[in-house]
């Protein structure tokens, strides 16, 4: 069974369902109740490579050749529109796109259009939802709480809104989500705004969301802080929230 969680609208979209077909191969088979994880951070990426890595990853774990996954990194100047997005949520021309180096990709997670780049710490969980109920609402609610916790933290108090997915601070968002779920296998995810130049967030209308407007830690705390230490504080918090292990 494949969905695809369209986060602005609330609506699951259900495929046909399929027959796992299960290969024999010669490696241990990973069950969501030993709470196993790897940690995969990948450092500065650009976003197609990093999506080759998840569609291998995915794959691997419907077979059950690996446990879950927890990929961190770093997007290159990249746009992304999700399967419920439109192309005049982007707010600049394509010459302009080229002209700033920034790439653009329709992709298969929930949502709209989205900006990553350097500075914005991505997490993508690769995660056999079996182990959460089979519930994408409950495994959103799950990353939210993750960065709530993390910047928790660092003394700023983040919200939800209601009927919106994402984390906010006051108005402004400052962390995205959008994901994909394939064989109640989990990928894409969530993205939160460190310390990212935030003038390439004019480019688009964010997640379709009008006027909603986008801030970063660094934009909150009046200081710049290491991308490390967040990344620290989302593998502690992601462990915590999720009661994994990450090996």
């Amino acid at each position: 069974m494949e969905f695809i969680y369209e986060h602005f609208v609330g609506e699951v979209r259900d495929a046909l369902q399929t027959r796992m077909q299960w290969k024999k191969v010669a490696v241990p088979i990973f069950e969501m109740n030993e709470k196993r994880c790897q940690l995969r951070q990948l450092g500065r990426i650009e976003y197609n490579s990093a999506y080759s890595i998840q569609e291998e990853l995915v794959s691997r774990r419907i077979r059950g050749e690996i446990p879950d996954s927890l990929i961190l990194l770093e997007h290159e100047h990249v746009i992304t529109v999700g399967r419920s997005g439109s192309l005049n949520n982007i707010l600049i021309t394509e010459d302009e796109r080229l002209k700033e180096k920034i790439a653009l990709f329709k992709i298969n997670r929930g949502g709209d259009v989205t900006y990553h780049g350097p500075g914005q710490l991505v997490g993508y969980p690769i995660l056999d939802l079996n182990g959460y109920g089979r519930d994408i609402h409950k495994f959103l609610r799950l990353l939210e709480e993750v960065i709530i916790k993390v910047l928790a933290g660092y003394g700023l108090k983040a919200l939800r809104l209601r009927g919106l997915t994402g984390v906010w601070v006051g108005r402004r968002k400052i962390a995205s989500i959008g994901v994909g779920v394939r064989k109640w296998i989990s990928f894409h995810g969530f993205s939160l705004n460190v310390a990212p130049d935030m003038s390439f967030f004019s480019f688009i209308n964010p997640c379709g969301l009008g006027d909603g407007k986008m801030t970063s830690m660094k934009e909150l705390l009046g200081h710049g802080l290491p991308l490390e230490d967040v990344r620290e504080k989302v593998v502690k918090n992601f462990s915590e929230v999720f009661n994994v292990e990450f090996v």
